[in-house]
């Protein structure tokens, strides 16, 4: 677990006794810390052997669109919930509060939000929707350095307050989609194609991949596709992913609050991507998410490819205890799960265990003890499990094998 985990942990106790608007900033030994009421409600993964974990949410709205928040409040959402990174990408066409807040540079949002978080160790990432009808829908271009190149309104409609907001995204949308996408990849953005199943556009909900986005994907041009975004997981689109090599996203695409839409006191959190980076920084960031190197989040589900997961897996849950019980040969081991996922085992060993049927529960950031019937004295244990709450593919889980030497018998 990273130094900033270990502090979030380590003042969750002392954090409940604060008013969650309150509590001022604290920095901690290594530096500028989250806001302090990023105690039990923060998202927390381990890094792996490898590479350090981060936990971003790349598609986020506010007043600079149709989202209902100033950028700032996104900002402190994104302490409460821990996060390393966030994006906030407005609809570059779509601008229904344009007469109350009509501004030239696409840009402002992600300034706003990042003068917020100046004083914090959180990531501001510019972004921009790009937003049309079928068969582009909506995608996002992350890591830009200009949004207003990625927009082209020859004609703007006159900006009234009884205007209505699809005349200005119809005008805008005049400038071919593509042009606006290979304006992102000019500047080295990484694009990813934003709810695929949505069914305003896919009355059925299921994603089906067309000559447009497969074409970009083919070129170089189309690098990620959300598989969970909001309330919703789609697994045509996670095999999208899969057929097309792109990278697995999993974001909140939040336009109210985000204790509205995940309520932390219910126990929710938001969609996030889990990104396995060389270090903490922009750069990192960038560099594996087109490496693909992503995991999704995703109410209790933990999806991704089989190098991450697997990876993720092994830094989550291991044993740290198995000793026989002082009068008999039941084996007690602890198992400790340093993630916030809740995970589901299922046995695929020829042991038994005495307080569980096959289907073990895991608790996050616990200890676990499960006392097992192995039927003789052994020195060490092999204990292989299906992970019911994570996915490699659609319907397909992953395994792991829990191993540990054992402590000699009393």
């Amino acid at each position: 677990m990273t130094d900033r985990h270990q502090w979030i942990r380590k003042h969750q106790l002392w954090l409940k006794t604060l008013p969650l608007l309150l509590v001022p900033m604290m920095v901690s030994a290594h530096g500028p810390a989250r806001a302090p009421d990023a105690g039990e409600r923060a998202i927390v993964f381990p890094d792996t052997a490898e590479y350090k974990t981060l936990t971003v949410d790349l598609h986020t709205h506010s007043v600079f669109s149709d989202g209902h928040v100033w950028p700032k409040i996104r900002v402190e959402e994104a302490l409460r919930d821990g996060l390393d990174a966030i994006a906030i990408t407005e609809h570059l066409e779509y601008q229904p509060h344009r007469y109350d807040i009509e501004h030239a540079d696409r840009n402002r949002a992600a300034a706003i939000a990042a003068q917020a978080a100046s004083d914090t160790d959180l990531m501001v990432i510019n972004g921009s929707e790009i937003t049309r009808e079928a068969p582009a829908g909506h995608m996002n271009a992350v890591f830009i350095t200009d949004a207003n190149k990625l927009l082209n309104v020859s004609e703007p409609p006159p900006n009234t307050a009884d205007a209505d907001p699809r005349d200005y995204y119809l005008a805008a949308g005049k400038w071919p989609t593509q042009a606006a996408v290979d304006a992102a990849v000019a500047q080295g953005a990484f694009v990813f194609w934003n709810h695929p199943y949505w069914t305003r556009q896919q009355p059925d909900g299921i994603a089906r991949i067309n000559d447009f986005h497969a074409n970009n994907a083919r070129a170089g041009k189309l690098h990620g596709i959300e598989i969970a975004n909001g309330q919703d997981y789609s697994a045509e689109a996670h095999q999208i992913a899969l057929d097309h090599d792109l990278t697995l996203i999993g974001v909140s695409d939040v336009h109210d609050l985000i204790d509205w839409d995940h309520p932390p006191t219910e126990g929710q959190h938001r969609p996030v991507t889990l990104v396995l980076a060389t270090e903490r920084s922009p750069a990192a960031l960038r560099e594996a998410l087109f490496a693909k190197r992503t995991l999704v989040w995703f109410r209790n589900l933990l999806i991704g490819r089989e190098a991450e997961l697997t990876a993720m897996l092994e830094a989550s849950i291991s044993i740290t205890s198995a000793r026989y019980r002082r009068d008999d040969q039941v084996l007690e081991l602890d198992i400790s799960n340093q993630s916030d996922a809740r995970f589901l085992l299922r046995n695929t060993s020829s042991m038994t265990f005495m307080h569980h049927a096959d289907l073990i529960e895991i608790a996050p950031n616990e200890v676990t003890r499960l006392a097992v019937k192995p039927g003789a004295v052994l020195n060490e244990i092999t204990l292989p499990f299906v992970v019911e709450n994570a996915l490699l593919a659609p319907e397909a889980h992953p395994t792991i094998t829990l191993r540990s030497s054992i402590s000699a018998h009393e």
